[in-house]
């Protein structure tokens, strides 16, 4: 290989081989092809063997092209969405929620609304990779924190027997930051339970928490992501490394494109009136704390007397515009969501909080109420950082752009 007559520039590589030399970078910074250079930090001007990529680009043709996708707890498609924007095919999807299974139906096609206990695994057709978010009640600091005491935190061992049969090449468990801290009857983490048991089944496992907003989304968001590589296919573990990264936008900057349909744009879910009168007080970037204690209900003036019982820093938040908007929420309400316009003495739209998930604003929520809409976005995952998980998924299995 030393003695390679193909040494050269990554920009003569990425000329050669007609890939933009941004997409090269991440192969090497992951790890995926070496350069010539002992350190590629201190040379501007590595060099590299253009076999190297050669033969990474080829594994293409041994590990197979196809790239079909099977999805449970799909909800209205967030997180297949972005797998379909990376370039993979949506084969199989299901949810039982009606308002989310008509969504995702209208805007990426078919879905089976069945219960997953209902579903034979011999149905689905093959899985290149299986797509599974749990239920984010069960775990979440927002919901219940019943865990696995909740019979939807039992749904775990309803996909493993989809992931025993169809044996895909990739697993992707998605779910809430507090599946983290979440423990088992025995007193174990939940997280190495969940590990444990795709390990046993063939699968190289790691987990990391990523925040949307390094990774091109204008929020806030924290989600666990556990991914498995089955060992067979001899590619080490994923390396979270490869997930493009990017700083998400302000809220100014996802306000400031106008809405191409006027009525869609401004369709939200109105405030209470005594949510209005506390909206008043609470400028651009503050929140409750702002309201004079004459001007609050009862409750809320044991609550500030009593801040340790109170967990959420977005009670009534009005995000400013030059912040990035904190997590959007199912709930939807100025207690818990940061929900509130920066000037505005209304709730975000169905669109502007869809573009805070990053759905580009043809994406269709359907539902019997405006309230089921900002549901299905706040449980959606967002669909840029899906979509970059996905393409580093490609990019490990070394079939990018096949």
């Amino acid at each position: 290989m030393s003695q390679s007559r193909n040494i050269m520039a990554l920009s003569d590589v990425s000329a050669n081989l007609k890939i933009d030399e941004s997409e090269l970078r991440r192969w090497v910074r992951g790890g995926l092809v070496q350069s010539r250079e002992s350190d590629l930090s201190k040379s501007k001007s590595a060099l590299f063997d253009l076999d190297d990529f050669k033969e990474f680009t080829g594994t293409a043709h041994n590990l197979g092209s196809t790239k079909r996708v099977v999805s449970f707890f799909s909800g209205c498609g967030g997180l297949d969405f972005g797998f379909r924007a990376a370039g993979f095919d949506l084969g199989f999807a299901n949810d039982f929620f009606l308002d989310a299974v008509n969504t995702y139906a209208n805007n990426l096609g078919p879905i089976d609304p069945r219960p997953i206990q209902e579903i034979a695994v011999n149905e689905t057709g093959p899985a290149t990779v299986l797509l599974a978010g749990f239920p984010c009640q069960p775990f979440s600091n927002a919901g219940s924190r019943l865990g696995t005491a909740d019979p939807r935190g039992t749904l775990f061992w309803e996909t493993l027997k989809f992931v025993e049969y169809l044996k895909p090449k990739v697993v992707v468990f998605e779910n809430v930051r507090g599946l983290l801290s979440m423990r088992n009857p025995d007193g174990g983490l939940l997280i190495d339970a969940i590990e444990h048991e795709l390990a046993t089944r063939g699968y190289s496992v790691g987990h990391r928490l990523l925040n949307a907003r390094k990774h091109g989304v204008p929020q806030n968001r924290h989600r666990v992501f556990i991914i498995g590589i089955r060992t067979d296919l001899n590619l080490g573990p994923f390396n979270f490394d490869l997930i493009e990264t990017a700083e998400g936008k302000t809220v100014g900057e996802v306000l400031a494109k106008p809405f191409g349909n006027a009525t869609s744009a401004e369709e939200h879910w109105p405030l209470s009136p005594q949510a209005m009168d506390l909206v008043n007080f609470i400028p651009p970037g503050g929140s409750w704390k702002n309201v004079p204690d004459e001007k609050l209900p009862a409750r809320l003036v044991r609550i500030k007397e009593n801040m340790a019982r109170y967990h959420s820093p977005n009670f009534y938040r009005r995000f400013a515009p030059e912040e990035v908007m904190g997590t959007v929420t199912a709930a939807a309400t100025p207690e818990n969501s940061g929900i509130l316009h920066p000037h505005l003495p209304r709730r975000y739209t169905i669109r502007e909080v869809a573009r805070f998930q990053s759905f580009p604003d043809e994406f269709n929520f359907l539902g019997k109420s405006v309230a089921a809409k900002y549901k299905q976005i706040g449980n959606a995952v967002p669909p840029e950082l899906a979509r970059r998980v996905a393409h580093a998924i490609l990019l490990h299995l070394g079939i990018a752009g096949s």
